[in-house]
């Protein structure tokens, strides 16, 4: 099989046919995806899994071992590191280490959707990756420090990558030891994410890409992504927070003179008021080749006051790892028109890290 499409599904019909049962694919996830021992309860590996699976174990940790290697790594600070991610194939991928245990991850190499002021898309949609390539992402970020945290809003659409992105939103809330409020998948509005989420076992999170509360504008900002109405994308994800008890985030990159205006800020108090929400304005820094600005501090200032003057809790968050000019699909870019290893860049710019 290849590894650079494998599945947990793949991976747990192997060792079913190597005589495992599920307490032994438990066991196997539990300590691939924590980053620790095989041993159980005093119970050494080598008498716990069958003996099938004992002799194929060094292969099989081998292949997971090899889904997701690091590339280099690009720290902003104490707390906040780029990771460039080599997968088996030699694609790359970027992680992103946050503060607090945080790690926010990706799910395709490239991504379908084409926001203006995202660097993911600009080659379009690589190839999807596997379920067992996304946890790789976390057990990769577990061997440099602990991880409490994941969310899905690296480089991708995880709404275009569903069935492999809900397989590894299972595995880590069930065998990685991650709570389940502190998953956090990101779409910018597909219906199936509505669709499936309520039926999963392990339900994350939710935050929605929104960026702007005029269906025009917005359609322009995001061209591949659906064209459903901005309001009633809202009451689906208000019916979700509420029926999960975890409050929707909401992202929007400020640029100036394009979704900065009272008109949109109107709106925003309109639709937002009352609901069990997050706003998290992103400033948008520069990025080689795009013509947006962010807007000025006083202006971002009074949009912040005025959510949280009407109640709603809102979030003014810089983008960490700017000083490596690390904007989401950045550093891939950079080492795919190199041609070699990504080198650190001059301290030059600002640049937006939200891949979505």
């Amino acid at each position: 099989m290849s590894q650079a499409a494998l599945r947990i599904a793949d991976l747990r019909q192997r060792l079913h046919d190597l005589g495992a049962k599920p307490c032994h694919e438990d066991r196997l996830l539990r300590g691939w995806s924590q980053v620790r021992s095989l041993d159980v309860k005093g119970s050494p590996a080598a008498t716990f899994f069958p003996a099938a699976m004992r002799a194929a174990l060094p292969a099989i940790l081998a292949e997971l071992e090899g889904l997701a290697r690091l590339h280099g790594e690009y720290p902003a600070d104490d707390e906040v590191a780029r990771l460039l991610v080599e997968l088996n194939d030699g694609q790359m991928v970027e992680s992103v280490l946050l503060p607090r245990g945080g790690l926010c991850i990706s799910t395709q190499v490239g991504c379908a959707v084409g926001c203006v002021f995202c660097m993911s898309g600009r080659d379009g949609l690589i190839r999807q990756l596997g379920s067992a390539e996304i946890v790789a992402q976390v057990v990769l970020a577990r061997k440099r420090r602990a991880v409490g945290k994941v969310v899905f809003m690296g480089m991708g659409e995880p709404a275009h990558n569903l069935d492999n992105v809900l397989e590894a939103i299972e595995v880590l809330g069930m065998q990685g030891n991650i709570p389940h409020k502190n998953l956090v998948l990101s779409t910018v509005g597909d219906l199936r994410v509505f669709d499936r989420l309520p039926q999963e076992t392990v339900k994350p999170a939710l935050a929605l890409s929104l960026h702007s509360t005029d269906d025009a504008l917005r359609a322009t900002l995001l061209p591949h992504a659906p064209q459903t109405p901005v309001a009633e994308l809202m009451e689906r994800c208000e019916t979700y927070a509420r029926a999960t008890g975890y409050p929707t985030q909401y992202q929007w990159t400020l640029i100036e003179g394009v979704n900065d205006s009272d008109e949109e800020l109107m709106r925003l108090v309109e639709l937002l008021t009352g609901k069990y929400a997050i706003m998290n304005f992103i400033p948008f820094n520069d990025v080689a080749g795009l013509p947006y600005r962010r807007p000025s501090t006083e202006r971002m200032a009074r949009m912040v006051g005025t959510l949280k003057q009407n109640g709603i809790v809102t979030q003014l968050r810089d983008s960490a790892g700017q000083e490596v000019e690390g904007a989401c699909g950045q550093l891939r870019a950079r080492h795919a028109t190199a041609g070699q290893t990504v080198t650190r860049m001059e301290k030059r710019g600002k640049v937006l890290l939200q891949g979505s």
